[in-house]
């Protein structure tokens, strides 16, 4: 039980109905979760509104509402409180409920189209590795410190983040690695976290059904920045041309890090093999396990962050030695025959252009590429002909087929991505809009040394459809296909 008062600290109140200095339980969202003596937020979200469940959650036993109308029945002895944004108010209650621990350790943010989940989940590894208690609040999972949590959302809601991060206060975690997506910022999941550092990765074509413009987009990642304190430090990638813009209004102390342009931090890629890369960083030589550009960006950004968090730069290249891939990024297994599968979490067209452009790099030229790609429903429509065109321009053979359809029809989808290919490449593309079936004929397709990518979902587990979500990890299906033709 807390004071509502103490909870509301700091958020702007627009008007109150009663007092505020009455005992509450929790802080709840979800009108089906309220018990006795809770505190009931009202958001706006993007299905339902919260205020339509006002009058229910009177009736279950809710003692305060927090919400952006007063209704205009208002029951005697329930608290309501106006704010002008429920999701800010949320975010800055659920901090003071849970004692502001971002406060109690360094939270480190990572923005960006792509590399936030692999940065994120590497600078965990190294961190543990160096000795410390680590947090992290990632795509794939939340860990307080060896405990693993489930997630669902890039960024999880306020009250999921402070509880999490209240975890970390209570056995010691220091340092905290998080990814904060856009969606998380404009819906203000992160307003009353205090960041001790944030990380720019790069900016590309995504979330334009959600942001509708890329200045948008791009501007919401910035607020990352333009909150900072004057102790934090803000690390962009300047070799992106969105990169020095996030630093524009910040007080943080700022550092830059390219492998093409003059900054504080610079990397550059000596050697590039299947099994790993040669780098050069800051003049010394250090070998990576991870391939690719994009990975030398990765590796560069976690370099930078554990030097501006004060370890001793041998030992960070020492560790960086160490990291192994995450899960679904890049990650790959050779079969009995020789046939190499990859199976990465590229879902903008970015992410698969730099995949793509990374395994041809790899290839001696006889080998065959075979990608098979989905788009997902229920998002950005204008990516699909982009995907469509990256996966047959640098691949022999293409397979259109679902990714997590939604709501949407997956013949559908397939035939957004077909209106992106050149006529020259109409031939490499085929439509199996069954997952399975297509992982199983890529692997029917390919020879010795020929090269499968099953690109877009990467870690995940699951396909979902009108809702439903089934079991399925592409992974785990292409090693067994692939062992099963091996037979």
């Amino acid at each position: 039980m807390m004071l509502l008062k103490d909870i509301l600290y700091g958020v702007s109140l627009s008007a109150v109905s009663g007092s505020t200095n009455v005992m509450v339980n929790a802080i709840v969202f979800d009108s089906r979760k309220v018990g006795l003596d809770d505190v009931f937020v009202a958001i706006k979200g993007t299905v339902t509104d919260g205020h339509k469940y006002i009058e229910h959650v009177v009736a279950a036993g809710a003692k305060a509402i927090i919400c952006e109308e007063l209704p205009s029945v208002m029951v005697n002895g329930v608290v309501y409180v106006e704010v002008d944004n429920g999701n800010k108010a949320l975010a800055i209650m659920a901090s003071n409920y849970y004692g502001n621990p971002s406060k109690n350790l360094k939270l480190i943010g990572i923005t960006g189209t792509n590399g936030k989940t692999t940065i994120s989940s590497l600078l965990y590894q190294l961190f543990k590795k160096a000795g410390f208690k680590v947090g992290l609040i990632s795509t794939i999972k939340i860990m307080v410190d060896d405990n693993v949590y489930a997630t669902s959302h890039t960024t999880p809601d306020a009250l999921t983040i402070n509880y999490h991060l209240h975890l970390m206060n209570e056995v010691g975690v220091e340092y905290c690695f998080m990814e904060v997506s856009s969606h998380g910022i404009h819906q203000k999941r992160t307003e009353g976290l205090v960041f001790a550092g944030a990380i720019f990765t790069n900016l590309s074509h995504d979330h334009l059904d959600y942001h509708k413009t890329f200045a948008e987009y791009r501007d919401t990642k910035k607020i990352l920045f333009d909150k900072l304190p004057k102790s934090a430090f803000a690390l962009t990638n300047i070799d992106d041309k969105n990169g020095l813009v996030m630093l524009q209004n910040t007080k943080a102390r700022k550092f830059t890090y390219a492998l093409k342009s003059y900054a504080d931090y610079r990397a550059q890629i000596l050697e590039n093999q299947f099994h790993g890369q040669l780098l050069k960083i800051d003049g010394d030589e250090v070998w990576s396990r991870l391939i690719g550009d994009f990975n030398a960006y990765n590796m560069l950004a976690i370099y930078s962050t554990a030097d501006l968090l004060g370890l001793e730069k041998l030992e960070i290249l020492r560790l960086l030695s160490e990291l192994e891939n995450v899960d679904g990024r890049f990650q790959y297994f050779i079969s009995k025959e020789k046939i190499t599968a990859i199976v990465d979490y590229a879902h903008t067209p970015d992410a698969l252009k730099n995949v793509l452009i990374t395994i041809n790099a790899l290839r001696t030229g006889n080998e065959k590429v075979i990608t098979v790609v989905g788009c997902g429903g229920d998002r950005d429509k204008s990516k699909r002909p982009v995907m469509g065109h990256i996966a047959t321009e640098f691949s022999n053979q293409a397979i259109f087929t679902s990714d997590n359809p939604r709501t949407e029809s997956p013949a559908q989808i397939i035939k957004d991505m077909e209106e992106g290919v050149e006529a020259q490449n109409v031939r490499k593309v085929l439509a199996i809009e069954n997952r399975e079936q297509a992982i199983k004929t890529a692997c029917q397709l390919a020879e010795a040394n020929d090269i499968i990518l099953i690109a877009g979902k990467g870690h995940e587990t699951y396909q979902e459809t009108n809702g439903v979500r089934v079991d399925f990890d592409d992974y785990k299906k292409v090693k067994e296909l692939l062992t099963m033709l091996n037979k």
